[in-house]
């Protein structure tokens, strides 16, 4: 097993992660009770900093940062089963990491639960649609223009944020870290598992269509 692309991606998960708090905390305390100039705020860092961890740690790891990007590339067979596991956990651990040193920043209890619910058939349809457009992208991206995957994934997510009714969570990882901060970008614990669901079922639709309309078919006798 690959330590460094483990490390790679446990470190871009911190980063990652700690970029969504933080700046949903400075965004809100900037924003006057403005929640559009927050949001705004908030979408602006996610982007610019997932083209940066994407170009510098996707040669490591491919640059997952997300169990459902990790789920859909073993089905695809771009990673092993065991590597898959191992993935996932650093990137769990590596996001609650960065949650917490994003608390330690902004002089926040380090240790939260997230009191923000987030919840109803509206919001599930927007994680699992908002899932399934990032993960189509990374799929459709790699095989038509691969260097050009982190402007592709940064700018969708940037989009999703605004066109999504849950602002695009897209990630069952981040989705678990943001239970744990009462901040801008929380999540209630209680709503977790109805969003993640919802990922999934995005995540294994784009794998399917993603077969369909970008995998090399073959071609009758």
């Amino acid at each position: 097993m690959n330590r460094r692309t483990i490390s790679a991606e446990a470190l871009g998960s911190f980063l990652l992660f700690a970029t969504v708090i933080g700046s949903g905390i400075m965004a809100e305390r900037l924003a006057g009770g403005n929640i559009a100039i927050a949001l705004l705020g908030n979408t602006l860092a996610t982007g610019a900093v997932l083209f940066v961890l994407i170009t510098m740690l996707g040669p490591l790891s491919g640059a997952h940062f997300n169990p459902a990007v990790t789920l859909v590339m073993r089905l695809r067979s771009h990673i092993r089963t065991d590597m898959a596991v191992a993935y996932v956990v650093a990137q769990l651990v590596g996001g609650i990491l960065g949650i917490w040193v994003a608390h330690l920043m902004f002089d926040v209890p380090i240790l939260q639960l997230s009191q923000k619910v987030r919840t109803g058939p509206g919001q599930w349809y927007g994680e699992a649609v908002a899932t399934f457009g990032l993960v189509l992208t990374i799929i459709g991206t790699a095989r038509m223009r691969p260097g050009g995957i982190a402007a592709s994934v940064a700018l969708y997510i940037t989009a999703a944020y605004w066109f999504t009714s849950s602002t695009s969570f897209a990630n069952p990882a981040i989705t678990i870290a943001r239970s744990l901060s009462n901040s801008f970008a929380g999540i209630a614990p209680a709503c977790v598992p109805a969003f993640i669901a919802a990922q999934l079922a995005g995540a294994i639709a784009a794998h399917l269509v993603g077969r369909i309309v970008f995998d090399p078919q073959e071609e009758p006798a």
